[in-house]
């Protein structure tokens, strides 16, 4: 799907710098996947303190290598 934007060239031209990006649709398109995570991740933010912990859980053995 092609979409004409007018973009700021000084934030393309930076977030293709920072992310090594060769080509502006790389950097527009991996600008796009990182605000959808960000989203996602904001709409945790109202369960914490909503969840019951198993206080048996021992996280540490968790880290052990095998």
């Amino acid at each position: 799907m092609e979409i004409k934007l007018e973009i700021d060239g000084r934030l393309l031209k930076r977030t293709m710098e920072l992310g090594g990006h060769r080509t502006k649709k790389s950097a527009v398109t991996e600008a796009l996947k990182a605000y959808i995570r960000h989203l996602e991740q904001e709409k945790i933010i109202p369960l914490f303190g909503e969840m019951e912990y198993d206080p048996g859980y021992d996280y540490k053995k968790q880290r052990t290598v095998r």
